[in-house]
């Protein structure tokens, strides 16, 4: 009875170890000190998100995904577009680059979706590899259309678009080692080392909670 007593007692512990290592990691962000700059960004089909509370709770700025490919708008990107500003947030939005469509045609899609904004942080492009497309373009091919679209979008925002690159498709492109924009690179808890150049935002988390928003976040900061 003494050793089932302790082998139960042990197993106990370290459940609450797990427990207690989970809810520091999934409210774990990276010093204010070191990066003073932290925010949000949202996926394609957002859950709902109390901006004020969210501003509160230490966010400066969220990113919102405005269009995917050539052909998709996200529903909630407008609303939510408006309503950052008046939450005290600065505001970005992210175009999801489709490896299945001309380039011309996404940067048009993003353009005349997204409004020019005196206040808006740079627009990003999302380089990633996603279900719906398995065309893979040799990477002459790849850096042509993506420095095609880069001037269309530049040209509409007046601003360097950044670069949200996975760390798959950075592998097989090294597209920050032919585009010099900044670059936004992701590393759960652990800082991304994988770019040609360094970051200049890391999404530091895609499981931390925080309140306003239901469920896990991303959560990134920018470095100076």
């Amino acid at each position: 009875m003494a050793i089932l007593w302790k082998i139960g007692a042990g197993l106990a512990a370290l459940g609450a170890l797990g427990m207690g290592g989970w809810r520091y990691a999934t409210h774990w962000a990276p010093p204010i000190e070191r990066y003073p700059l932290q925010g949000i960004d949202l996926p394609e089909n957002p859950p709902a998100v109390e901006w004020r509370t969210l501003r509160a709770n230490g966010a400066d700025f969220a990113y919102l995904v405005a269009t995917s490919g050539a052909d998709r708008r996200d529903a909630a990107f407008e609303a939510n577009w408006a309503a950052l500003p008046e939450a005290g947030l600065r505001r970005g939005a992210i175009h999801l680059y489709s490896l299945c469509q001309p380039a011309t045609a996404q940067a048009d899609a993003f353009n005349i979706f997204v409004p020019r904004a005196g206040d808006a942080l740079p627009a990003a492009i999302d380089l990633s590899y996603h279900d719906d497309c398995t065309a893979r373009p040799d990477r002459a091919q790849l850096i042509a259309d993506l420095t095609r679209f880069l001037s269309m979008v530049e040209t509409h925002t007046g601003k360097p678009v950044m670069l949200r690159v996975s760390r798959a498709f950075e592998s097989d492109y090294r597209i920050t080692a032919a585009l010099p924009r900044p670059v936004w690179a992701m590393g759960t808890l652990l800082k991304p080392d994988y770019a040609a150049r360094p970051w200049r935002m890391w999404r530091a988390s895609d499981i931390r909670r925080v309140e306003g928003v239901e469920g896990p976040v991303n959560w990134d900061v920018v470095t100076s």
